[in-house]
């Protein structure tokens, strides 16, 4: 049930669009053809949008690991005095904010509507995650470990990179997943603070693409009928949906031994 539908969008991706509309493709690709990620490669707002979510994903998910890993070593600390108090005002802002309208101000005083910066600083940290982070310090790290640590004359800061870090890969696989997945699949912010075209994420040009219909860079130059631009538009509805999750698919694997692990241990609150 959860697998057929993906593979029916990779063999749609591949296959003739008459044989979709038509309901003749349903397992294999029929009238098998690039045509469509021809034509999907060939637009250049489609590819500037792949590499600017790249950038907007690889630099949003390295400042959102350092700010989440910054905040919770020190809270997960018992020697850090008024760290429940601190806990609390974080957790205070999970149920209660400013509203669209007064964060959308607070950003034009900043200077960072229409930046690169808007996609990846008012979002810079996730108080859930600190939450998960926290707890896996409490509950996986011994205490004692880096007490023997300090012993031998190690600061806060080597501790952290030296003991607490190396033994804490499983949440920050996990960490590095959640994030990643934020940032490639974000949209709204982009439609909120950005207005150049050059600047959009791929999920701000696939909407176009999927939702608004806007097909004319795509059938620029073209003579079709309107019948071959409806089998144009069915084809490569699959084919951006192949190219927007790919990168996600590819780099699950290689954070799967971790996740299990590193969620479950993170979301023991006790």
């Amino acid at each position: 049930m959860v697998i057929y539908p993906l593979y029916f969008i990779v063999s749609a991706s591949f296959s003739n669009p008459t044989y979709i509309l038509t309901g003749e493709m349903w397992l294999w690709p029929k009238g098998f053809n690039l045509d469509s990620y021809a034509k999907v490669f060939e637009n250049k707002d489609i590819v500037n949008g792949f590499l600017n979510t790249l950038k907007y994903t690889t630099i949003g998910t390295l400042i959102n690991l350092i700010m989440t890993i910054m905040a919770a070593y020190p809270l997960s600390r018992k020697d850090f005095y008024g760290r429940n108090v601190i806990m609390a005002i974080f957790v205070f802002t999970m149920f209660f904010g400013g509203g669209l309208i007064p964060t959308y101000l607070l950003i034009k005083d900043l200077g960072m509507i229409d930046t690169f910066w808007v996609m990846v600083i008012p979002n810079a940290v996730a108080v859930w995650n600190i939450i998960i982070m926290r707890t896996f310090f409490q509950t996986t790290i011994p205490l004692e470990l880096q007490e023997s640590a300090q012993i031998d004359g190690c600061g806060n800061i080597r501790i952290l990179l030296n003991i607490v870090l190396p033994l804490s890969m499983p949440v920050i696989a996990v960490m590095i997943l959640f994030y990643a997945v934020g940032h490639w699949n974000s949209y709204f912010q982009a439609l909120i603070y950005l207005s150049d075209k050059g600047k959009f994420p791929l999920q701000l040009i696939l909407r176009e693409i999927l939702i608004q219909g806007e097909m004319d860079e795509l059938m620029k130059g073209t003579s079709e009928s309107f019948l071959k631009q409806k089998l144009s538009i069915e084809g490569l509805k699959y084919t951006v949906i192949i190219v927007a999750n790919l990168p996600m698919l590819l780099l699950y694997p290689f954070l799967q031994r971790y996740f299990v692990k590193g969620f479950m241990i993170g979301s023991i609150k006790g």
